[in-house]
């Protein structure tokens, strides 16, 4: 194609550009809007196929996107109900994920068989000596010679407890109440039993949060708060 037969091709195509009418803005807006609409559409189907498996958390995270991205959009009405649904069970989730998470259980061999044991550390270390705040840990443990026993265990410091005290042991928002506990003579584990220890489990299971106020040698009184809500009771079965 020489150059004067392409000027006539371009002149030719520009002018019949030029003959097409302009697009019109309700048509271009309207095609915008379908196309919004089926990528929520698409969304929402996520979102759904989640919610029938019960994934409250993915179900959560296409719900987000769906409500930030398209927040007017019909398939945003639609879930609209249900995301607020998920959004509750999904927090649940988590927080039994976390809960559950601070809990260490052990099976030990022994003489006669084997140890089991439940254990979790205080939410916030305690001071129990003024040498500074050190963790306090509390303990079920099942053992095939010495039976079942529940005990907190100190790092540091000793609890003022020998031949038997009283522990003060608060559940959730209710009142604390006095529980029996005594300091056993042994220099192997800074320990001290609380008594009843099948009541502390039963306790312990229903809980979310259970704090225990207990007298130390070094002076007074020093409390620890144990978030026990994400326990696992089949962990220690002779128990329940």
């Amino acid at each position: 194609m020489n150059s004067l037969t392409a000027a006539i091709v371009l002149a030719a195509t520009l002018a019949l550009a030029a003959c097409e009418p302009a697009k019109d803005p309700k048509v271009a807006e309207a095609q915008q809007a379908a196309a919004r609409e089926q990528e929520a559409d698409a969304m929402a189907a996520a979102f759904e196929a989640e919610y029938g498996k019960q994934n409250w958390e993915l179900a959560r995270a296409h719900g987000d996107v769906l409500m930030a991205k398209y927040p007017t959009s019909a398939a945003a009405a639609r879930i609209e109900e249900r995301h607020q649904e998920v959004k509750d069970k999904a927090d649940k989730a988590r927080e039994q994920r976390r809960t559950a998470a601070l809990w260490t259980y052990q099976t030990q061999p022994v003489k006669g068989g084997e140890q089991l044991s439940a254990s979790i550390y205080a939410k916030e270390y305690v001071d129990t000596d003024g040498s500074g705040a050190r963790p306090v840990q509390l303990i079920f443990r099942d053992h095939p010679d010495w039976g079942r026993s529940s005990y907190l265990v100190l790092e540091a410091g000793d609890f003022d407890c020998y031949g038997g005290c009283k522990v003060k042991l608060a559940v959730d928002d209710a009142a604390p109440r006095a529980v029996a506990a005594s300091r056993p003579k042994t220099d192997q584990a800074i320990a001290m039993f609380i008594e009843d220890e099948r009541a502390l489990w039963k306790t312990v299971k229903a809980a979310k949060r259970i704090a225990i106020e207990f007298p130390v040698k070094a002076g007074g009184t020093r409390t620890a708060v144990f978030e026990v809500g994400g326990l696992d009771p089949s962990k220690l079965p002779k128990w329940n």
